[in-house]
């Protein structure tokens, strides 16, 4: 993603989260910037994207303030980890792709006539922080054939831009799992160490289930957050 949307989509989580509440007043573009290592310029257009979406006001002469709201519409809108320090901007690394056959653990996507699904494994980080392991599943019937180079970090933005649908809600299980044992070597957690799992089944804009996936995160940095405002 550009730099400026890089910026609007941390600070609309940290709205989110709570770090920037209703009404505060966001210190000076300078000091803004400064702190999040990005020039003046850069910083004043994710300003502007967050103007537009209606997450801050700016009121001349006295500076910028949040005017948050219950649905941000970031990008990572359905994205519930958070760094128990803070909301920390949400990227990912691909670790595999894979055309397989339906799996039996996921509900049937669509119309539930397609054999074959799409399986991502990623490992999720969190500002600098690896924060989880996770595999997505989604059908067949919208991309035949899918390089991993040609997907971007947003999985949400990739649906909506190159697929033709988008993720209208969600459904979460939390619990308790082993790590998986494609977790790459290096990390904080290892294959087989208990972290927490959210299971989640997401429906599209045509109210049938679009995607399946599974994500396994390390509860020593990384907490599951849902608000309701």
């Amino acid at each position: 993603m550009p730099l400026y949307i890089q910026i609007s989509e941390l600070l609309a989580r940290e709205i989110a989260a709570g770090i920037w509440p209703d009404g505060a007043r966001l210190p000076t573009e300078v000091e803004l910037a400064r702190s999040l290592g990005v020039a003046v310029g850069t910083l004043r257009k994710a300003l502007a994207d967050l103007e537009g979406r209606g997450l801050l006001e700016r009121i001349q002469g006295s500076g910028t303030y949040v005017r948050a709201r219950a649905k941000t519409g970031a990008i990572y809108e359905f994205f519930h980890l958070e760094l128990k320090d803070g909301a920390g901007l949400p990227t990912a690394r691909i670790l595999s792709l894979d055309r397989l056959p339906h799996p039996d653990f996921a509900p049937r996507f669509g119309s539930g006539s397609s054999t074959e699904a799409w399986r991502i494994r990623r490992l999720r980080y969190l500002g600098d922080a690896p924060a989880a392991v996770e595999e997505i599943w989604f059908d067949v019937r919208h991309a035949p054939s899918l390089d991993a180079a040609d997907i971007p970090e947003s999985l949400h933005l990739f649906y909506r831009e190159a697929l033709g649908f988008w993720i209208a809600r969600v459904e979460d299980r939390v619990s308790v799992s082993p790590c998986p044992d494609f977790a790459p070597d290096g990390l904080p957690f290892r294959p087989g160490d208990p972290l927490g799992r959210v299971e989640r089944i997401s429906w599209g804009n045509a109210n049938t289930i679009e995607e399946y996936s599974r994500n396994w995160f390390d509860p020593a940095t990384v907490a599951y957050v849902a608000r309701w405002m």
